[in-house]
């Protein structure tokens, strides 16, 4: 058997399996507590020191400043701050991949006089679930999805690497630089997995053509890629010659049985459009040359250019990777295409500044974007007289509504369907059945591969298969030890409280007047234990197929 397509009898038997550990998940709250608002409760507030995030919220402050310099222009109106439970959610799917758990929501009500979306991302920052997310995101746009070489790969080894970086806040500067100019073995040095990723397997050594595009679009934002068979059209200025001379810098690496390394006497050549033969190409970077390092091994000298203070591109590339993180929306589109000159949106100069005056600390730029108003704000308007229109969006005078991404809906599926949160702390053989079953969605669903952000509109068979496939009916079927709906329907001590624990756990927000009175009036009407499990299977299944929840706002 593939373990990588497990059967479905291999799937339930893993679910069987998992039973025994999932009532242990999350022993610090009772199922009662978790169906009722806490009482008597009071988390510890653990944030940030004081002058620390006075100097974060300066910068926001600064970043809203030239926001609203725009709006004035434009005669927007900015859309009011959004309630806590939705900032909330927008943290958690951006962070983890996935809504807020039924008990987490409990402990963000015990908090007393604590700015919640602080205390929240400091949890999300210090939670292993954000840096693994992260790490999955950021690999995809270094080396894709594919599995590439074998034997010389090891993609599970990068992303675990990169993880560990990001938990411990390794400064972003010394992990790109690790990426490009590290040596030894993919399996105890996987940083190199970056290079040799690209091998070709008929030749010695590195696609030098395809790691000079990574490092342009991935690190710089720039799609020097585009020049690689010929000269710039239509108004760009770049030459073939200055995609080669980058490639070149690849062009020692090499692949030995003690692992990468890089051979002084190896060249890179190359054969240009309207030229008969090959030629030796010389390493030269394609802007700010000044900055490139006179004496070390090529690779080095690149990493060292790449994350130069001074080359602004560099930041301006992470800054707009991580708002499209943060937003499922960039601040210029495409994401990898930022232009060196500008003109730039309204806050990217300053942030960019910020991320480098800070020492290139990731959480911080993280940390100061949403502690934005541009961050804060609501997706919608009250106002009848401004309503949010797509040109607001666009200004970002309103929260951008977007679909969620394959893996954010599969994991918020299957989060929604437990009470307790599903983290680290859970049960081992719980965690492998979610990461299947995330896997199985995500290429059911369709992955879009490397983090492009265009927000597509959503297709008839993605729908079918969420009213239809097994993800949503396997999660919200009778299951007392398992699903939430049932544990709820057996548990909860009225109907309400059932309802209202249900629109929580999915939608991350309390029910309004109408919707309580109606799924409390459906539930008032099933008489045996039985039909109202069933019920609250019907309302369980009837919010995860809601539009709401498959969108962010």
């Amino acid at each position: 058997m593939n373990p990588a397509q497990p059967s479905s009898s291999w799937l339930l038997w893993l679910r069987n399996a998992v039973i025994m550990g999932a009532l242990a998940a999350g022993a610090a709250w009772s199922v009662a507590e978790l169906l009722r608002p806490p009482v008597g409760k009071v988390s510890s507030y653990v944030g940030l020191p004081k002058d620390k995030l006075a100097d974060i919220m300066h910068t926001a402050r600064a970043v809203d400043a030239d926001f609203e310099k725009s709006w004035a222009q434009k005669h927007l109106q900015p859309a009011a701050k959004a309630d806590d439970l939705t900032l909330v959610r927008r943290l958690s799917l951006a962070l983890t991949g996935s809504i807020p758990s039924l008990q987490e929501i409990r402990e963000l009500e015990t908090l007393k006089g604590a700015d919640v979306v602080q205390w929240w991302l400091s949890r999300l920052l210090a939670d292993r679930r954000t840096s693994d997310y992260l790490a999955e995101r950021l690999v995809r746009v270094y080396v894709g999805i594919e599995n590439g070489p074998f034997l010389i790969y090891r993609r599970r080894r990068l992303v675990d690497w990169l993880s560990d970086g990001l938990q411990q806040n390794r400064p972003y500067d010394q992990i790109v630089r690790s990426l490009i100019s590290s040596t030894g073995v993919w399996t105890t040095s996987p940083e190199v997995n970056f290079v040799t990723v690209t091998n070709q397997m008929n030749n010695k050594g590195p696609d030098e053509a395809k790691l000079a595009a990574r490092v342009s679009r991935a690190f710089l934002g720039v799609r020097i890629d585009c020049v690689q068979c010929h000269d710039g059209k239509l108004g760009s200025t770049w030459q073939q010659t200055d995609f080669h001379k980058l490639a070149a810098f690849f062009g020692q690496t090499d692949f030995v049985l003690t692992g990468l390394r890089d051979d002084p006497k190896q060249n890179y050549k190359v054969r240009y459009l309207g030229k008969t033969s090959e030629e030796v190409v010389p390493a030269m970077v394609p802007w700010k040359p000044e900055l490139l390092p006179a004496k070390g091994a090529p690779r080095a000298k690149l990493a060292d250019w790449v994350t130069a203070k001074e080359n602004k591109a560099f930041a301006r590339t992470i800054v707009n990777r991580m708002w499209a993180l943060l937003f499922n929306r960039p601040l210029i589109s495409p994401v990898d295409d930022i232009p060196l000159e500008g003109p730039f949106p309204a806050g990217m100069e300053l942030l960019a500044d910020d991320f480098i005056a800070h020492g290139s600390d990731l959480q911080r730029l993280i940390r100061v974007i949403v502690a934005t108003r541009v961050f804060q704000q609501s997706s919608r308007s009250d106002d009848p007289a401004h309503p949010v229109t797509e040109a607001a969006e666009q200004c970002w005078a309103a929260f951008p509504v977007t679909r969620l991404r394959p893996e954010q809906m599969a994991g918020s599926v299957i989060q929604a369907a437990s009470l307790s949160t599903i983290d680290a702390e859970t049960h081992v053989l719980f965690r492998i059945k979610r990461d299947l079953d995330v896997d199985n969605f995500v290429k059911r669903y369709g992955d879009s591969g490397e983090d492009t952000f265009d927000d597509g509109g959503g297709t008839i068979p993605q729908r079918l298969l969420l009213m239809n496939g097994n993800m949503i009916s396997d999660n919200t079927k009778n299951n007392p030890l398992i699903n939430a709906s049932t544990r709820i329907s057996m548990l909860a001590p009225d109907n309400g409280t059932a309802v209202d624990a249900a629109y929580l756990s999915i939608l991350t927000r309390r029910p309004t007047t109408d919707e309580a009175a109606h799924f409390t009036g459906l539930l008032v009407t099933s008489k045996s234990r039985n039909s109202r499990s069933n019920a609250m299977s019907d309302l369980y299944w009837t919010l995860m197929n809601a539009t709401e929840f498959s969108w962010n706002h």
